[in-house]
């Protein structure tokens, strides 16, 4: 994970096309995948912006090996922000441990994330759209099958009710099972290829969608200029 080498204006069309993998070697795969997510998220000026202060701090020094800035952006910019929808203390104590070099065993990491993952993907799952499309699709079959207008839409209704909740019961255990195992064992080993292969722009993206959920801001320009103190807080 050597520093950057790739201009500034490379480094830029690199985010804002979505490239696969940074311009020059540099950033580590987790690091790029946040930053391109981000960079998306980000209004147009504001992203740009970012993204030039990402480039001179990648072209400064080396980023060490492992996982601390994941940590320090965790505990201080992450979990912050999901105060509200999730119980975040047990993540936050380990995620400041592993910080500080004590980092938790699998076991430990497991029976924090769990509940933790549950509670956010619930939170970030789009239930106005699955119900809307439940509820035209139920409706719709309703009115094939002989409904009056007013029955099909209750039946619209009541479908999607059913529907929407059980498949957002569904959809948040999974990613909780399948997330929280393989978080645990990235966390435990300090395995920074591992936790890349755990998709954090994909996390990201929940949490910006569970922050909306709660009524708050995306708060993507919040999760950026963390992601930048934290990456600057590793080194030290």
């Amino acid at each position: 994970m050597g520093t950057t080498t790739a201009a500034p204006a490379a480094f830029l069309a690199a985010l804002r096309t979505g490239a696969a993998e940074p311009p020059a070697a540099g950033a580590p795969a987790w690091l790029w995948q946040l930053a391109t997510a981000l960079h998306g998220e980000l209004p147009p000026p504001a992203a740009d912006v970012w993204a030039t202060r990402l480039h001179a701090l990648l072209g400064t020094a080396r980023l060490p090996a492992g996982l601390r800035a994941v940590h320090v952006w965790q505990a201080d910019t992450v979990l912050p922000l999901l105060a509200g929808t999730a119980d975040t203390a047990a993540p936050t104590a380990l995620h400041r441990a592993a910080a500080r070099g004590a980092a938790a065993d699998r076991t430990a990491w497991r029976s924090a994330l769990g509940p933790f993952l549950l509670r956010l993907h619930d939170a970030a799952y789009d239930r106005a759209a699955v119900y809307a499309e439940g509820h035209t699709g139920a409706r719709d079959h309703a009115l094939a099958n002989g409904y009056s207008v007013p029955e099909a839409d209750t039946y619209g209704h009541a479908y999607a009710r059913l529907a929407t909740e059980a498949n957002a019961r569904a959809c948040a255990e999974a990613h909780a099972r399948a997330l929280g195992t393989a978080l645990a064992a990235a966390y435990a080993a300090d395995d920074a290829r591992a936790y890349a292969g755990t998709f954090p722009e994909a996390q990201l993206r929940a949490v910006l969608r569970a922050t909306v959920a709660a009524g708050g801001t995306t708060g993507a320009e919040h999760l950026a200029d963390g992601l930048l103190t934290a990456l600057t807080a590793a080194r030290r």
